[in-house]
């Protein structure tokens, strides 16, 4: 018996001394970091920062053509550029310039300044989802570490338990098995306390690789939350995310860019001009020339190419419109899903202050003075503890999941709490 009491007295030192933790760090600091470093954020920075090189890139004229050349008088002598009588002997050079069917170049600019709005839209909305993603981790990682604190704080109402059993035990009172009881609980706490560690560990991981940092960079110890406040109602919410959801701008954009492409492909319809000018340098004995020409390409084959084209940018624009409204509804959904997710964790985080715990925690006392006096089992004791223990952990996983469902509706309706 007291070499179990000794080793009891070790493990409440381990206990105790609770995880080892670098610093403490806010929430604030490492969504700036994440924003900063993520690699999916940076990536789409660049595919957003390219996207408008784009836009004068199909403004403009195609590269004007220079052509040159030499033609022969006859084909008895290889060259009769300065025999007198080489009429027809020359160099020519020419210069020439397409221009689109007007119109074509302003909808050309048009579609990539469209596809470059979507991409600054799904930027801002991987910018919003990344930060939901830090919270809901940040809370994650609070949760577990609260629940550290907890079994800690526990361990020593189990103690108590032990110190009765040990009593009895010594006045015969009670036989060995309940202090053993007592102790496996004890015990039992210290598997969870090594397994929530663990789930530091890996919920550390996850944090770095959302922010950008090296795997094994320690996070710190989130700092002490309070429950944020959230009046708005979930019609509120849904109209916002329809007004400012960078998910809707980004399809709304991609819309607009498809409408442009059905005018564009009208557009081939019509044929193009290509302007040349020309300049026959011949020999001292006649004059030089010089001419003009113009080409125009004739869509003759508008049945297989042109018609296609343009029904196939219809067939595009109705999957972007269908996809723009499937946005929405998910959308709408989602925010439903959080909102009612928000407060069902409201109600179950008030009944479990204002009524399991502190009514669980008197059934406790009451049991553990019954049980000193002979009156109750030790059974009943132990299993009160642990409801307990119990309400405890649901009351903070209750108020994660509160602020997880808050950081998500922030990410959907840009909407910050108060």
């Amino acid at each position: 018996m007291k070499h179990a009491i000794t080793y009891t007295l070790f493990i409440m030192c381990i206990l105790l001394a609770g995880p080892a933790f670098p610093g403490e760090l806010t929430l604030q600091e490492l969504i700036d970091e994440a924003l900063k470093n993520n690699h999916e954020v940076l990536m789409l920075e660049a595919r957003e920062s390219g996207s408008r090189f784009k836009i004068p890139q199909s403004e403009s004229l195609p590269d004007p053509m220079f052509m040159f050349g030499y033609m022969n008088d006859g084909v008895r002598d290889l060259y009769t550029f300065d025999e007198e009588m080489a009429r027809d002997s020359q160099w020519m050079f020419t210069v020439s310039q397409m221009f689109p069917f007007p119109g074509k170049l302003s909808l050309k600019s048009e579609m990539a300044a469209r596809d470059a709005e979507s991409l600054g839209a799904t930027l801002e909305s991987v910018r919003l989802k990344v930060a939901a993603r830090v919270k809901e981790l940040y809370f994650e990682l609070f949760y577990t570490y609260q629940s550290i604190d907890l079994i800690n704080d526990m361990s020593g109402l189990f103690t108590r338990i032990e110190d009765a059993a040990l009593a009895r035990y010594s006045t015969g009172m009670a036989p060995q098995q309940e202090v053993l009881m007592a102790q496996t609980e004890k015990y039992m706490l210290l598997e969870k306390d090594e397994m929530l560690k663990q789930k530091i560990q890996s919920i550390e991981a996850m944090l770095n690789s959302t922010i950008g940092r090296d795997g094994y960079t320690g996070i710190g110890r989130p700092v002490e939350l309070t429950p944020s406040d959230y009046i708005y109602s979930v019609e509120e919410l849904q109209k916002a995310a329809y007004e400012n959801s960078p998910d809707i701008k980004s399809r709304e954009r991609m819309v607009s860019g498809a409408e442009t492409k059905v005018k564009m492909m009208e557009k081939e319809y019509y044929p193009d001009f290509t302007v040349a000018a020309n300049y026959f340098a011949k020999n001292k004995y006649y004059q030089d020339m010089w001419g003009m020409t113009a080409t125009i390409n004739i869509p003759i084959f508008y049945r297989t190419k042109q018609r296609p084209a343009v029904l196939e940018a219809q067939a595009s624009l109705s999957a972007t419109r269908h996809d723009l409204d499937d946005v929405k509804f998910m959308l709408s959904s989602s925010i439903r899903d959080n909102y009612s997710m928000l407060r069902s964790s409201e109600r179950l985080m008030s009944l479990y202050k204002d009524g399991l715990v502190p009514k669980t925690y008197q059934s406790f006392e009451t049991a553990l003075a019954g049980y000193t006096s002979g009156k109750t089992e030790a059974i009943t004791v132990i299993t009160t503890l642990k409801a307990l223990i119990d309400y405890e952990l649901l009351y903070w996983k209750q108020f994660v999941e509160r602020e997880k469902a808050i950081a998500r509706l922030e990410a959907l309706t840009t909407v910050k709490s108060q």
